[in-house]
């Protein structure tokens, strides 16, 4: 009975600390909102669970302001050509056109569907699922 209980007790940490680790994309999201940004990569970071990548983006009275941008794990990342070296490469001072999906509170932060390069090709990166 004893080792029945341990082993409730072990699988019930278990799972909490599994649904601790995902969280939705909705609490911070519009998910009904799609946005576009254009401008000049200033941060990328490949890690993982998510990644995130900052542009600094022209305002129309000439100010600038920072949007950063969550990105999928590096692993999917990576499964879709996207990393530090290749076609896809994303590097300080790259002009980029963001397609994401807004923040809820409308701060300059999304979370990232595709990339347009300024070659003109364009990556999709991820359909708004936490784990693209």
């Amino acid at each position: 009975m004893m080792k029945r209980i341990l082993g409730c007790v072990a699988l019930c940490g278990l799972m909490a600390g599994s649904l601790l680790a995902h969280h939705s994309l909705a609490g911070v999201y519009d998910m009904k909102a799609e946005k576009e940004v254009s401008g000049t990569v200033t941060k990328v970071q490949f890690v993982n669970p998510h990644g995130s990548l900052s542009i600094n983006v022209k305002n129309a009275d000439g100010t600038d302001t920072e949007w950063v941008f969550t990105l999928g794990s590096a692993t999917a990342l990576a499964q879709r050509g996207v990393g530090k070296t290749g076609p896809n490469a994303l590097h300080t001072g790259d002009a980029v056109t963001i397609k994401c999906i807004p923040a809820k509170n409308g701060s300059p932060l999304g979370f990232l569907k595709s990339v347009k390069y300024a070659d003109g090709h364009e990556v999709m990166v991820s359909g708004g699922n936490p784990n693209d």
